[in-house]
C-alpha cells in the first residue's frame, strides 16, 4: 500500500492567497535581545518561498509562557524587528491575533507582504486548543502552513486546531524535519546505529524502549551508561548512576536481545574525583574503576570501537553526549566522535541525524558546524518525543485534510 503524503508549499497555488504561517519564534533572549537566532534564520526560506510566490503571509506564533494575558515583556515586536534583518524586507507587526485590527491589517495586505501577530498564548484558549478560538484563528486566511516542528508534539489551536478549518500543508523547516527522521527511523537503510547520551535514563526510557527496537546498534555513554554498567555488575565508583533504575535498564538489554540490537557500553572509561578543570585523570578499564573516582568521558578504546562500527554503518541518529562535555577534557569522546561523523557524511558514506538541547551545544563546543552533518535537529521535545514512537499532534494534523 502506498504511504500517505503530508502535502508540502510545492501542491498549493498560493498567489494572493492569505497564508496563516505557524512558526516556532519561542527565541531566547535577554534585556530585549535576541541571543541565537537560529531558528528565525531556519524559519526564513519558508517566509522567503511564500513571499516571493505572492502569497500573504501572517505569521502566528508563541512566546513565553505568558500567564494572565497581555504580557509585554513577552510580546514578539522584538522579533518581527529581528525577522526583518534576516529578511532584508519589512515585517508588518500586529499586537494582537485575532478580531477586527488583524482583519484590517490583513486586508491592507498586497501579494508578497509579511505580517506578524501577536503572541498566541495571550489568549489561554490557545493552550485548550479551544474550537472557537481555532475557528477564529481560520478566519484570518485561506491557507495554513505549519512550519513549527518545535512546537508539533503540542495540541494548541494553532499548531493543531486550525487543521481542522483550513486546507494544510508542511513548510519547508517541517518537511525537512520529518524527512531527516523518516530516513533515520522510518524507511532507513541499515545499518541504522543510534547514539544515546546523557545523564539519565528515567527521563529516557521510552526512547530507548523504542530505539532498541528500530536500530541495530545502540551506543549508550554519558550517566546514563553507568546505570546500565552497574546493572551488570560493573563497580562504577562515585560515578553518577540511577540506582533504582537498574532493574529496567536490565529489562532493556533484555529486550534488546530479543530483537537483534547490539548494546554498545564503555569497555574503558576516563575518571577523576570530581568534575571539574585540573583534575588529575585517567584512563581505567571499565572493570577497574576506582573506588573514589568518577567515570566522566568514555576512553580511547571505546571511541576506537564506536568509530569501527560506524564503518559499517550508513545511518546514524545522535541524542546525547557521550561524556561530561561542558568541561575539558570530558568532551574527548563526543568531540572526537562528532569530527568522524562529520568527516564520514561529507563523503557521503554516513547520512547523520543528530538533535537535543545538550547535543546541538556540544557539536558546537566540538567545533562541528550544524550543517557538516545531514540534519541537526533544533526541535527539543518534540524530536525526543518523535524517537519515542509517540504521535505528534501538529505532525497528525497534516494529514486531516488528505
Amino acid at each position: 500500500m502506498k504511504k500517505k503524503r503530508f502535502q508540502t508549499l510545492d501542491d498549493y497555488d498560493v498567489f494572493r492567497k492569505v497564508v496563516l504561517v505557524r512558526a516556532d519564534l519561542n527565541v531566547p533572549m535577554q534585556n530585549g535581545v535576541i541571543t541565537d537566532m537560529t531558528r528565525i534564520e531556519r524559519f526564513a526560506p519558508t517566509l522567503y518561498e511564500l513571499s516571493s510566490k505572492g502569497a500573504k503571509v501572517v505569521i502566528l506564533s508563541h512566546f513565553g509562557r505568558p500567564k494572565n494575558g497581555r504580557d509585554e515583556s513577552q510580546s514578539l515586536g522584538p522579533v518581527g524587528n529581528a525577522l526583518e534583518g534576516v529578511l532584508g524586507q519589512p515585517v508588518g507587526f500586529v499586537v494582537d491575533c485575532i478580531g477586527p485590527t488583524v482583519l484590517h491589517a490583513i486586508s491592507d495586505m498586497t501579494p508578497g507582504q509579511i505580517l506578524l501577530l501577536e503572541n498566541t498564548r495571550f489568549y489561554p484558549e490557545e493552550e485548550q486548543n479551544d474550537p472557537t478560538f481555532a475557528a477564529q484563528l481560520a478566519a484570518l486566511g485561506q491557507l495554513y502552513v505549519n512550519d513549527a516542528f518545535s512546537a508539533a508534539h503540542r495540541a494548541h489551536a494553532s499548531t493543531e486546531g486550525l487543521a481542522h478549518h483550513l486546507p494544510t500543508m508542511a513548510g519547508r523547516l517541517m518537511q525537512a524535519e520529518l524527512e531527516a527522521l523518516e530516513k533515520t527511523l522510518g524507511e532507513a537503510q541499515h545499518p541504522v546505529m543510534a547514539i544515546c547520551g546523557g545523564s539519565k535514563i528515567s527521563t529516557k526510557l521510552a526512547l530507548l524502549n523504542n530505539l532498541v527496537s528500530r536500530v541495530d546498534i545502540l551506543v549508550l555513554g554519558g550517566g546514563m551508561a553507568n546505570t546500565f554498567l552497574a546493572a551488570n555488575g560493573v563497580n562504577i565508583g562515585r560515578s553518577l548512576c540511577e540506582h533504582d533504575m537498574l532493574g529496567q535498564a536490565r529489562e532493556i538489554q533484555k529486550r534488546a536481545k530479543e530483537v537483534g540490537c547490539q548494546i554498545y557500553l564503555p569497555g574503558d572509561a576516563v575518571v577523576a574525583e570530581k568534575l571539574e578543570a585540573g583534575q588529575k585523570v585517567q584512563t581505567v578499564p571499565i572493570n577497574a574503576i576506582p573506588a573514589d573516582q568518577m567515570v566522566l568521558d568514555i576512553g580511547p578504546g571505546s571511541i576506537k570501537a564506536i568509530m569501527k562500527a560506524l564503518d559499517d554503518c550508513p545511518t546514524l541518529l545522535w541524542n546525547g553526549p557521550l561524556g561530561a562535555f561542558e568541561v575539558s577534557p570530558f568532551d574527548t569522546a563526543t568531540t572526537s566522535i562528532a569530527k568522524n561523523v562529520a568527516e564520514r557524511t561529507k563523503t557521503k558514506k554516513l547520512l547523520s541525524v543528530a538533535g537535543g538541547g545538550d547535543t546541538v551545544a556540544a557539536l558546537a563546543k566540538a567545533g562541528v558546524a550544524k550543517n557538516a552533518l545531514t540534519y541537526v535537529s533544533t526541535a527539543g521535545g518534540a524530536f525526543l518525543e518523535w524517537l519515542e514512537g509517540k504521535e505528534l499532534p501538529g505532525v497528525a494534523a497534516l494529514f486531516l485534510n488528505r
